[in-house]
């Protein structure tokens, strides 16, 4: 027997799955309509149609206030993105120089009658920042943290009457940039939805999934679901789950039954047993379903899908990071929560793409730093097969800034933490909390301990089945490896300071230890490779991030391995080159730091701390005879480097993880690096002297797309000459033209002091290239994206669309 899963009360952070079961949705301008359907559940988009407004409007909360002059905008929705980038900024240099402020959403939708026994909440995945949410004039409520996930009861406040109306109203407020130092992004940043239940239903995040036992025979699936019962009288409740194995054959069932008072919840716990489980791990990560089922009196009240993973994943003093048994080194990056010219918003597509240019990398693991993400960014790590640690704070009591979490923290942490612990806990991705990142409170040790012991007992109490680090902060000076609160963590976390780490675990050999945060430096990688103890390491940073920035012009912090184009940087092809397991080999020039860097296109001049002194190219502007120092990127056995068919030497790998040195006369032509494993040619990387430019060359990084918020297609736009080669100095301004059904949502390139708009239809080329991003906006056809410039041969890509 084989089953879908259902329709209703979808897996959260996956979009709304429309079926047989309902009976009449519809979603049109500024309305929303529910009818009744057989299973007394459902989840309804509330994305699509908002009324907005930037700055503060008093009155904008009252149901009856007029905004028909707003603008109409869809969810997830990032207003500061669209600029302007200003030197005098309020949210400074750490917001990018980007707008920040007040802002208002409005929704006007109506329900059915039908709905009028039921129970309706608002879901908002995150809301960015100081929300305040009301219905109908009603306040519902405030929420300080703009990357948490919450919801609010409407019931009593809605009218239900069909040919009403029903006004949702949301405040949000980055004037003070208050929860990051970074760029935040600002408004309805993450998917909106109405949930409708019946008044017994499962309790929000109410299923929680455990895998208490595995062996290569069985595995034993705990099902722990907690349901409520609005009613006026006490309730005989039947829970029963179903499991389906990845291809959706139904391989176990349970149920469990009790009493359920008025006004009260009650948890069930429903036992089973999987026969020969697939077990999820990073190659193969395969998903089991689990739909659980609330019935009284023989009807189903409520019913909910949520996936699941057989793993095992284990901390060890001795060997590090285990994964079903087998070790594996955690090579993983922190990444902030938006993504370049898309801002905060950031696709599901987005996200996929940026995760498959690291793990091109080698990367294996992603730091949430340094705050909740969307549900959906785990949903996608869960499907990909990438180790997730899930951080939660980047202050205690403390602050790091004026205006950040600090002033909230007392008030709200325990409720964030554990509301996201709810959220998070069934992604077979997440293997690690971080309750704190570089926490300003630790030099306090009494205060320190007393927050810390909290925040690692509601994780325990919560979700026992994960351990609990935290990025500690110069731990030897505040004493934490001595002073008994490293000891409180179940895993010891440290960033940069990973010899002090290793020193720590020589100390005590029982701890476990992580490296939290660590800079590009081999020495650091070597320390963590030839170190069994030592889990693994997540890099500052995976891709380049607006904000943090040093100064005005500069926008941008710029020490991903991939840039914000999602190019890799030398850096990144080094790590590659350590972390991959695939052949590589890459070819860079290696320059004097102010022999090229201050002039280049996009620089104009400013010498700042991480200037770029490797390129990607055969064409330096000294063309006359020089020595020019060739770096190669390589894990193979051995590199031969190769200048227009004349051999320059062979290398081996080095022990040490180094990288391979050539110094070559230059001359016009071509530069060829050919990486061979046991005399055989694996993998190869060429270089060659540009020609004036004379096209635009385009790549796109998929061929079809489907309609909606979350599926985007990034258009990388090249400049070449005549042969088809990169002309790295270009900066032409390139315009890109979308024709069909589609649009162009955003341009880039990998300056860091450009302050072009990202909303727009052009962009000056950055080291001669940049980029468009598109999204479908009918159901068929066939998008055509042309990019431009004066005096080039433009460039062409096709993009099929399809509702499939």
């Amino acid at each position: 027997m084989k089953i879908q899963p259902p329709v209703t009360r979808p897996v959260r952070g996956s979009l709304p799955l429309f079926g047989l079961v309902w009976l009449a949705i519809s979603l049109s301008f500024g309305m929303c309509t529910a009818g009744q359907s057989e299973i007394e559940s459902r989840e309804i988009s509330m994305d699509a149609q908002w009324r907005f407004r930037c700055g503060d409007v008093s009155a904008a909360s009252r149901g009856e206030f007029d905004d028909r002059d707003w603008q109409t905008v869809d969810v997830p929705h990032d207003w500061a993105i669209s600029g302007p980038f200003a030197k005098d900024a309020p949210a400074s240099r750490e917001g990018a120089f980007l707008p920040s402020g007040v802002a208002w959403y409005r929704k006007h939708f109506s329900v059915s009658s039908d709905f009028v026994d039921k129970k309706v909440f608002i879901e908002f995945d995150g809301v960015m920042a100081n929300s305040d949410v009301w219905i109908n004039g009603h306040h519902l409520g405030h929420r300080p943290n703009g990357y948490v996930s919450f919801r609010y009861e409407l019931t009593d406040y809605l009218n239900f009457d069909a040919s009403g109306e029903n006004v949702i109203a949301v405040r949000s407020d980055t004037a003070k940039q208050v929860a990051s130092r970074w760029y935040t992004g600002s408004g309805i940043y993450r998917h909106v939805r109405m949930v409708v239940v019946d008044p017994v239903h499962v309790a929000y995040e109410g299923v929680y999934v455990t895998t208490p036992e595995i062996t290569s025979t069985h595995a034993k699936v705990d099902v722990e679901v907690r349901v409520e019962n609005r009613n006026d009288d006490k309730q005989d409740v039947k829970v029963s789950t179903t499991i389906a194995d990845p291809d959706g054959t139904v391989v176990a069932e349970g149920n469990a039954a009790s009493e359920v008072e008025s006004g009260a919840s009650r948890l069930f716990d429903v036992h089973s047993v999987i026969e020969n489980p697939v077990l999820w791990n990073l190659k193969s990560p395969k998903l089991y379903t689990v739909i659980t089922k609330v019935i009284v009196d023989g009807v189903t009240r409520d019913q909910v899908s949520t996936l699941f993973g057989i793993r095992r994943a284990e901390f060890r003093s001795d060997t590090g990071f285990l994964l079903n048994g087998v070790n594996v080194k955690i090579k993983g990056v922190c990444l902030h929560h938006c993504a370049g010219a898309l801002g905060a918003a950031v696709p599901v597509s987005a996200w996929e793409h940026r995760l498959s240019r690291l793990r091109e990398l080698g990367v294996n693991a992603v730091r949430t730093a340094h705050n909740p993400v969307a549900p959906e960014f785990l949903d996608l790590c869960d499907r990909m097969g990438v180790l997730v640690m899930d951080e939660f704070f980047d202050c205690w009591t403390i602050g790091k800034r004026r205006e950040d979490y600090h002033h909230h923290f007392r008030e709200w942490a325990h409720r964030d933490m554990a509301d996201t612990l709810l959220r998070d806990r069934n992604h077979p991705s997440v293997i690690l909390y971080s309750v704190g990142n570089e926490i300003h409170d630790t030099p306090r040790e009494e205060l320190a301990k007393s927050i810390l012991k909290d925040l690692v007992a509601i994780c325990h109490d919560i979700d026992p089945t994960r351990p609990v680090t935290q990025g500690l902060f110069r731990p030897n000076v505040s004493h934490d490896y001595d002073n008994g609160l490293a000891d409180m963590l179940d895993v010891i976390g440290t960033n940069y300071r990973d010899l002090e780490l290793l020193q720590a675990w020589r100390d005590q050999p029982g701890r476990k230890i992580i490296g939290t945060e660590q800079g590009h430096d081999r020495k650091i990688w070597l320390a963590c490779r030839d170190n069994a103890q030592h889990a693994g390491q997540f890099l500052w940073v995976g891709i380049d991030y607006l904000g943090e920035s040093w100064q005005w012009p500069v926008t941008t912090y710029n020490s991903g391995l991939l840039d914000r184009t999602l190019r890799p940087y030398a850096r990144g092809r080094e790590r590659q080159s350590w972390w991959s397991d695939t052949p590589m080999v890459r070819v860079f020039r290696r320059i004097a730091p102010t022999e090229e860097t201050p002039t280049d296109p996009g620089y104009e001049g400013i010498q700042w701390k991480r200037q770029q002194v490797l390129f990607d190219d055969w064409s330096p502007r000294a063309t006359d005879a020089h020595e020019e120092n060739v770096e190669v990127y390589s894990n193979c056995d051995e590199v031969e480097l190769v200048l227009n068919g004349r051999s320059l030497g062979v290398q081996a790998s080095p022990s040490d993880a180094s990288a391979r040195n050539w110094s070559v006369p230059f001359s016009v032509g071509r530069l060829i690096a050919i990486g061979r494993n046991d005399g055989v040619e694996v993998a190869r990387d060429e270089l060659a002297t540009a020609g004036e430019a004379a096209r635009i060359e385009v790549r796109v990084n998929r061929s079809t797309l489907t309609p909606g918020l979350d599926e985007v297609a990034y258009v990388e736009a090249t400049v070449t000459d005549t042969s088809g080669v990169r002309v790295p100095r270009s900066e032409s301004e390139i315009t890109f033209k979308v024709d069909g059904p589609g649009k162009l949502i955003a341009v880039d390139s990998a300056s860091i002091v450009s302050h072009e708009l990202f909303q727009a239809s052009r962009r000056r080329a950055f080291r001669g290239r940049c980029i468009g991003i598109v999204r479908a906006t009918d159901s068929k056809g066939v998008i055509s994206v042309t990019a431009s410039a004066e005096g080039l041969i433009p460039g062409v890509a096709k993009i099929d669309v399809s509702s499939e």
